[in-house]
């Protein structure tokens, strides 16, 4: 009788969810996930954002609230963006940024992770992250990151358990160490945004934060911003912030740049975040609004692409649904 070879499949490893489940390389957990949560001076109450569904502003009274709805969802780690009420060149307060992070560290203490964002964009008059010449025509690096360094060791007092230096400039890594370690913080977390590229799905965010640049000779933030058509230079500055002091390296956007987090989850040990910008999130949710995705698969499925590609944390504005969308999805 004449053997007859059957072709190899993979479709019994697809035949049920249970199957599918056990077979998985990607297993999200909400535990990984980290919510951004915007805050501004003199809010008299919670303003929507252009282009961001389902996120608000929050004043200093609404934003209690929302922690306690975040913790309601078995989410504990959030990222802040406070926003102050007044603008300058120089001489920034830092006072608004430090009462709010006090203020939530006294209501919930240790149930929760409380990473600040640290950059000074939205203190600024010309929306840069930094100090510009007197011209505006350029931005000063080292004294910016000496005013970084102020901050940091200012939302430490506070109580952050995580600074977050969204800025870019060259050496603020290690500065922003090496300060946090002589005023004795050498617990507090260095999560860099070690590959922030100069992109333009940051624009709901920049309503949020009021912080567009807006400079007539330094137009936009090219100069100190990664490029999209330099991955070399991502790698090289996430694993320079890594040898100085980084415990978590983010690259951002997330969905458009898989190829970088995988290339630095490859150089690396140090743990990968992903922040699913606001402008990725924007067009998903435009797709859910006229009815071409479902909202939950359609984030899942972006998440999961994150993790595949190497990243351990995943920064969504969707993050308060994460447990939720996780444990209804049908692998």
């Amino acid at each position: 009788m004449e053997k007859i070879l059957y072709p190899s499949t993979q479709r019994r490893l697809r035949t049920d969810q249970h199957i599918r489940e056990l077979t998985a390389t990607v297993k999200l957990s909400h535990k990984s996930f980290i919510q951004p949560v915007f805050i501004e001076e003199g809010l008299a109450q919670p303003r929507d954002i252009a282009g961001l569904s389902h996120v608000q502003v929050h004043t200093t009274e609404s934003v209690q609230d929302y922690i306690e709805f975040l913790l309601s969802e078995d989410i504990t780690k959030i990222i802040l963006f406070p926003i102050p009420a007044n603008k300058t060149t120089h001489h920034f307060d830092f006072g608004f940024a430090a009462a709010i992070i006090k203020k939530i560290k006294v209501s919930f203490g240790n149930s929760i992770w409380l990473a600040a964002d640290l950059c000074l964009c939205s203190y600024t008059i010309h929306g840069h992250c930094g100090i510009l010449t007197d011209d505006h025509s350029e931005l000063i690096n080292n004294k910016t990151v000496q005013v970084l360094c102020n901050y940091a060791v200012t939302l430490s007092q506070a109580g952050a358990d995580c600074i977050a230096p969204s800025d870019m400039m060259d050496g603020r890594i290690g500065a922003i160490r090496q300060t946090l370690d002589a005023f004795q913080f050498d617990s507090v977390t260095i999560m860099s945004y070690a590959a922030k590229f100069s992109s333009q799905f940051y624009g709901p965010f920049r309503d949020a934060c009021h912080s567009a640049p807006n400079s007539k000779k330094l137009q936009n933030r090219k100069t100190y911003q990664v490029s999209p058509a330099n991955g070399n230079d991502a790698v090289v500055s996430a694993l320079r912030d890594a040898q100085e002091g980084a415990d978590i390296l983010m690259i951002k956007p997330a969905a458009l740049y898989t190829d970088i987090i995988s290339r630095i989850h490859q150089s690396t040990s140090k743990p990968i975040a992903a922040y699913h910008v606001s402008g990725e999130y924007a067009a998903i949710e435009s797709l859910v609004r006229n009815g071409l995705a479902d909202r939950a698969s359609v984030h899942l499925e972006v998440w999961t692409a994150l993790q595949r590609s190497g990243a351990n944390i995943i920064i969504s504005y969707a993050a308060c649904n994460a447990k939720k969308w996780i444990e209804q999805n049908e692998y």
